[in-house]
């Protein structure tokens, strides 16, 4: 399995090693309530289907129109000051960058470091597929309002977010839903191919659409976002939902996700933070399966609700997306002392 781990330079001290770690916990739980209370404000602003809209005419010079695509579905206004305060409280949190090989110091505070934010890039890659986010469990896309506008303002064209009813109760179903989705999507744009990025629960219906329905041959990358690749044992009471059920280890949908999958074309990139409270144990996030080609990005000093809505993690997605594999395949773990 490969991981890339981003931790900094601060942990190589054991001195100081419990002092960081419950600061950083206490910082990390703080950010994340600040993220439920922005998220419980727009959460009605995402009930509602997004709307479908042509896509942005080219601007000279193959460019799109700014904020064409952060404003395709009426989002983009409709961001509260709790949420986006809650992306920018903690400035000591790194910027992660998976698609190299680096890793730079960290500051006093701790957590992983915060380089400088990347040059955005010319809006001409007209050849970037279509981006589709998928978001979590009881959620809608109003979760993906930042990230959006983040890669809109980096050049992306075309990102749309799939609603699943929260009623949905069998992760396979709400696979085939992805899977009429992505072609519809394809036909609308002439593209050949999307990335995925999913949250939680979205990232393993995605993973569930490539790997047993097909859906490889659509999806270029697919991104996951604290998804509980072998199962989470969190929230018991939660297992009453058929579809919580379905997350546990050991059900029949993670072991039919551990089945071989020879010759999958799909490019994974998992994202799992050792603060998720959701994923139990937290490498549980990890993708392991000998016939994928997956990469796990270690985050450190957020938790699973910031994964999403953090600017650290937006850039890192960004170069995800971007990458074609080649840089951030590093085998092993960084080890620290």
């Amino acid at each position: 399995m490969k991981v890339l781990s981003f931790l900094p330079l601060l942990l190589r001290s054991p001195g100081l090693r419990p002092a960081w770690l419950s600061s950083t916990l206490i910082r990390a739980t703080a950010l994340e309530l600040l993220i439920l209370a922005g998220h419980v404000l727009i959460y009605p602003s995402g009930l509602t289907p997004e709307r479908r809209t042509p896509l942005p005419a080219p601007l000279p010079g193959g460019g799109a129109e700014p904020d064409a695509t952060a404003r395709a579905d009426g989002d983009d206004g409709g961001v509260s000051g709790a949420d986006s305060a809650a992306a920018e409280a903690d400035p000591a949190t790194p910027t992660v960058t998976p698609t190299t090989t680096r890793t730079t110091a960290a500051s006093g505070s701790g957590g992983i470091t915060r380089p400088a934010e990347a040059t955005p890039l010319p809006a001409t890659a007209d050849d970037r597929p279509p981006v589709v986010l998928m978001h979590g469990f009881i959620d809608n896309r109003s979760v993906f309002v930042l990230l959006r506008r983040s890669l809109a303002r980096h050049g992306w064209r075309h990102v749309e977010s799939l609603n699943y009813s929260p009623l949905t109760c069998d992760i396979r179903t709400a696979a085939e839903l992805l899977d009429r989705h992505v072609e519809e999507i394809c036909a609308r744009t002439g593209s050949r191919e999307v990335d995925i990025v999913g949250h939680s629960l979205g990232g393993l219906i995605a993973r569930y659409y490539v790997q047993r329905l097909g859906g490889d041959r659509r999806v270029r990358t697919l991104v996951t976002l604290g998804t509980p690749h072998g199962g989470t044992a969190a929230a018991p009471l939660a297992g009453a939902h058929p579809i919580v059920r379905q997350m546990r280890g050991g059900s029949d949908l993670i072991r039919e996700l551990r089945r071989p999958a020879p010759g999958c074309r799909t490019r994974f990139v998992s994202f799992w933070s050792e603060l998720d409270r959701v994923m139990l144990p937290v490498e549980t996030a990890c993708i392991d399966h000998p016939d994928l080609d997956a990469v796990n990005v270690r985050v450190t000093g957020i938790g699973h609700l910031a994964l999403p809505v953090h600017p650290a993690v937006a850039s890192a997605i960004r170069q995800a997306l971007e990458s074609d594999g080649a840089a951030t395949r590093i085998e092993g773990a960084a080890s620290v002392a």
